[in-house]
């Protein structure tokens, strides 16, 4: 019994009836594709199962097909009998460094044929077919996206990340409004996981405000916000150099605007498909301004922190960050934030995140406090 058709009707006597339909399918298919002028790809597996479809991509360890009768699927490498594509690919060998755009030549591109665990590829102007064996492949990806990688992007191109907003409103024997609202930002250049990131932009946004008024008594006022902007500049895929720009305010620390300028290296401790681990160090000019002008500062400081995002089963991201300002002219003034938000996806692009932010400034004016709490429920819309 061919085991496709004994996967979907185990024991059934309509097996032969339904192989007999299934060759018709799988002929029809063929027949459909010659007509239209293109040839279907077709993956054989190692027990000789046919699956008449699309090559989607692969790694080192595995291709993704799409089948035209059961859908997207994941075969290693391992049990792949063969494999024929009319469609172009580019098979980025192990070890291979990707930059620059000259690069591209370094890469074998062309329609696609293995057996025996070695890929030959075609190239399209009648070139010499180039084989490499399979397990020196670290991706094969498709000819057109390979190219687009390499194009130059404008500035409105390749953001991904999200905004949330969360309002509260009570009206009682007090009255209460409460908004919250973020926009977090990334746009990596390339933004494909098979090429070594070149630069890296990171925007972020976050303001908390709140008002409660109460007859006869004084209005509890809360404001805050933080805007950070970050240009990031890939030395190697390990070690990069950024510039940054930090503006903050909040209002139960006296603070009315902290101004951060300055630049240093980050460096990845580890990155994988689905989590990321840097750590960055900075020198900085700081410019604080409080409620109470004469306290007013001008600090040459750093700031130490890390970052660190992950993307959990089902869609559900995390994104955290901490870190440690010290100021080398007034060793007193010293500030440290650490945040963290979980985002869950709903429908479509919308989705729900829980966050926290915590802001610590030790040397607020008298009677303000040292540290501030945010936290953040709110709506999200996730661009992609």
């Amino acid at each position: 019994m061919h085991p496709l058709w004994k996967f979907y009707m185990p024991n059934s006597k309509l097996t032969v009836p339904l192989l007999f339909v299934g060759l018709l399918s799988v002929q029809g298919l063929e027949a459909q594709a010659t007509a239209s002028g293109s040839k279907p790809d077709v993956l054989v597996l190692s027990d000789g199962e046919k699956l008449i479809g699309h090559l989607q991509s692969a790694t080192g360890s595995s291709v993704v097909f799409k089948s035209d009768i059961v859908g997207d699927v994941t075969v290693d490498w391992s049990k792949i009998q063969e494999l024929q594509s009319s469609q172009t690919f580019a098979a980025i060998p192990k070890g291979v460094k990707l930059r620059h755009d000259e690069d591209r030549s370094k890469v074998p591109q062309g329609t696609v044929a293995m057996q025996d665990q070695k890929l030959q590829l075609s190239p399209s102007n009648g070139a010499q077919p180039q084989t490499v064996p399979v397990n020196n492949v670290a991706n094969l990806v498709q000819e057109p996206a390979f190219q687009k990688a390499f194009e130059r992007q404008s500035f409105t191109q390749g953001w991904t990340g999200g905004a949330t907003l969360g309002i509260s409103l009570t009206e009682a024997t007090q009255k209460s409004q409460t908004i919250t609202s973020g926009v977090n930002l990334v746009r990596p250049v390339p933004d494909v996981n098979w090429l070594d990131l070149r630069s890296r932009t990171l925007f972020d946004y976050n303001q908390a405000y709140g008002k409660v008024t109460e007859p006869g008594t004084p209005t509890v006022k809360t404001s805050l916000y933080h805007i950070g902007l970050e240009e990031d500049w890939y030395l190697s895929s390990r070690l990069f150099a950024f510039g940054q720009a930090l503006l903050d305010h909040n209002f139960s620390q006296g603070l009315d605007l902290q101004q951060t300028y300055g630049g240093g290296l980050g460096f990845v401790v580890f990155k994988t498909d689905s989590q990321e681990l840097d750590f960055k160090a900075s020198a900085d000019y700081i410019d604080q301004r409080f409620t109470l002008s004469s306290l007013n500062k001008h600090l040459f400081g750093s700031v130490f922190s890390e970052s660190y995002n992950r993307k959990f089963a089902h869609g559900i991201l995390l994104a955290q960050q901490a870190g440690i300002t010290p100021a080398w002219n007034d060793t007193s003034a010293y500030s440290a934030f650490a945040s963290a938000a979980l985002t869950f996806p709903v429908y479509h692009h919308f989705g729900l995140t829980v966050g926290a932010l915590d802001n610590f400034l030790n040397d607020p004016p008298p009677l303000f406090k040292k540290n501030s709490f945010q936290f953040t429920l709110g709506a999200t819309y996730l661009f992609q």
